[in-house]
């Protein structure tokens, strides 16, 4: 039986190019006048996505048309489709096209120059796909379908990210992996002939002089590197041929390290790949181009019916790899109390849907579940109409808050100094509230570590592009944890030994009196506490750093003006502690916090989870009352 055939030309393209494409269509069968053909670029119209024809033959650029087999051309016709944001081409045949012969599509330009045509998709893909339905009685019932496939590759190379450890100890070995991307992210092996990689860091050995070529893959893994000193290093690549260089994220040596630093995201969705429609895919981004070391799904139940949250369930308990890409099942819940992000800590759990009565307020949900077995993270606490008072705080589930994702900073207000707020520019979007501040409730005595969300379209946010919501860099958290397995990230989060970024991967670490973030201290066993907290830390910045901040009970007491970007420091609060302590709920002693607030010059961020010191031999003096004479 004869069939069809679809031909695309060129078969290939670069990521992002721009250029001029025919979509060949050669029918088996006789395809009679009026019969009406609808083209379809399979787009959900995103900015990466492949650039959208225009169909007014009068503009020559970025045209779509189609050529009848004598060479006549004949116009698209733009139809909206449901979602309203992308669009199918339809063609109505003037004449008979006979089996055999070529109907052709267009799209780029009729005039020659640079830029004039259409734009390929900003992400690779295996056999992309477009898509031509057929309506031979010209009734707008489209049964038929043909499809053409057309491969998009990496670029030019434009960068290459070196993927390290930000936490090792000396003389520990470690491995290294560098991806060579365009300018799209992408991995490439799109370069001149005879490129050459040179590998170097300071402190190097002097029998290493490694030089690298680039992989076909993409992507190559550095074996076996280590420090002999310790310090702050950044592992260097230049390229011989062109003079770049590239640099790493910090990594911070220790003389010991009992810990790691895992980075990751407990709340996100990915930009190319929705993970209601495509797990799998989305899943592998965060793991391979993200380079996260974990990662929680964060489901809204109204996009996820049960057979999409069982296949959800299956590909997170398959992807959870042990020293690599640890996994968590999550939702998000949007409660009376504000919007939480409920994590699991073991596989194959139900979505606790508000609408069913067991699960319809966030206290029944608290009753179905074990502090040993899920966490509740309070997000977008100062998002106005979602916002979380913490007046019903539960310390046993939420031992972390999310201070901070695309859409907006929790911290304080922005009249406090918050440089990331929650604003809107137009009256449907959504404004701060104060109600969420996450400093405010830590001077109530709310205590919580700080995570950081990356970006979301879903759920409450999904109308947020649509309304003129201000939007930031995605989040990033990192877990301090002593080993990278789903046990030990529960323990560290349990004791709240996290940090949240803006993006960067930014080292942060804070100690008072050998206790680290996320911990607490007594006077009753530390006595010296009441006279002097000597506070020691450490700053490593992925660009030159700006300011670092200490800040007692929401209030800073000490600055560093940096313009490193590393900081090592140790300071003494020597204020009697009974002057700066906060009164706290009855029957729980005074207390003080601090943490840090990182700035660099680029206008990343990070906050370090707090520290808590505890006063319970503190009597406050009274002022006695005047008795009239």
């Amino acid at each position: 039986m004869r069939r069809s055939i679809c031909v695309c030309e060129p078969m290939s393209c670069y990521a992002g190019e721009i250029g001029n494409f025919r979509f060949v269509y050669t029918p088996a069968v006789n395809l009679p006048k009026g019969t009406k053909l609808r083209f379809d670029l399979a787009t959900k119209g995103r900015n990466i996505d492949w650039e959208l024809p225009q169909t007014n033959v009068k503009v020559k650029k970025n045209l779509i048309w189609a050529q009848l087999p004598d060479g006549k051309g004949i116009p698209a016709k733009a139809i909206d489709k449901g979602d309203k944001m992308t669009q199918v081409f339809e063609f109505t045949l003037p004449l008979e096209i006979k089996a055999g012969e070529n109907f052709i599509i267009y799209m780029g330009s009729t005039v020659k120059g640079k830029d004039t045509g259409n734009r390929c998709q900003l992400n690779v893909q295996r056999r992309k796909p477009f898509h031509l339905y057929i309506d031979p009685r010209g009734k707008g019932d489209f049964k038929e379908q043909e499809t053409f496939h057309l491969d998009v590759r990496g670029n030019v190379l434009h960068n290459i990210r070196i993927i390290a450890p930000s936490l090792v100890a000396k003389n520990k070995r470690f491995d290294v992996l560098v991806r060579f991307e365009d300018e799209y992210g992408n991995l490439t092996n799109y370069a001149p002939e005879g490129s050459l990689i040179e590998l170097s860091y300071e402190n190097q050995r002097e029998n290493l002089n490694w030089k690298l070529f680039i992989p076909e893959t993409g992507f190559i893994n550095l074996p076996n590197l280590y420090f002999n000193e310790a310090g702050v290093y950044k592992i260097q690549l230049q390229n011989l041929k062109t003079g770049d260089k590239y640099f790493s994220a910090p990594i911070k040596c220790l003389p010991e390290s009992a810990n790691v630093i895992c980075w990751g995201l407990l709340h996100a969705e990915s930009e190319k790949n929705d993970a209601h429609e495509n797990i799998e895919a989305c899943l592998r981004e965060f793991r391979d181009e993200k380079a996260l070391q974990f990662y929680s799904t964060s489901s809204f139940e109204d996009e996820t019916p049960p057979e999409v949250w069982k296949q959800v369930s299956t590909q997170v308990a398959e992807f959870n790899e042990e020293q690599r890409f640890c996994t968590f099942l999550g939702f998000q819940y949007p409660a009376d109390e504000g919007l939480r992000q409920i994590v699991y800590f073991k596989d194959q759990k139900p979505l606790l849907r508000k609408k069913e009565a067991k699960s319809n307020v966030l206290p029944k949900i608290y009753k179905l579940l074990s502090p040993k077995d899920a966490l509740s993270i309070p997000s977008f606490t100062m998002g106005k109409g979602f916002e979380t008072d913490f007046k019903n705080f539960e310390p046993e589930f939420e031992k972390v808050v999310e201070i901070y994702n695309a859409w907006g900073s929790s911290e304080c207000t922005a009249k406090e100094g918050n440089p990331r707020p929650i604003r809107s520019t137009t009256k449907n979007g959504v404004q701060e509230t104060e109600a969420g501040s996450i400093l405010n409730a830590l001077k109530k005595n709310r205590r919580f570590g700080f995570v950081a969300g990356g970006l979301d379209d879903r759920g409450i946010y999904a109308d947020f592009y649509e309304n003129g919501q201000v939007q930031y860099s995605p989040g990033l958290t990192a877990i301090l944890s002593t080993d990278q397995t789903k046990e030990a990230l529960v323990q560290a989060l349990a004791h709240r030994s996290c940090y949240a970024t803006t993006g960067e991967r930014i080292i942060v670490g804070l100690n008072i009196a050998g206790t680290s973030m996320g911990g607490e201290l007594n006077t009753k066993a530390k006595p010296g506490l009441v006279l002097n907290r000597h506070i020691i830390g450490y700053v490593a910045g992925t660009g030159p750093l700006k300011e670092v901040v200490l800040l007692r009970n929401g209030t800073p007491i000490k600055t560093f003006a940096v313009k490193d970007f590393s900081l090592d420091f140790a300071f003494d609060d020597s204020e009697h502690l009974s002057k700066a302590v906060l009164t706290a709920d009855e029957g729980k002693p005074p207390f003080v916090f601090y943490y840090l607030r990182v700035t660099q010059q680029d206008g990343h961020m990070a906050w370090s989870s707090p520290i808590w010191v505890d006063y319970p031999d503190f009597l406050p003096t009274s002022t006695p009352k005047k008795t009239k004479k």
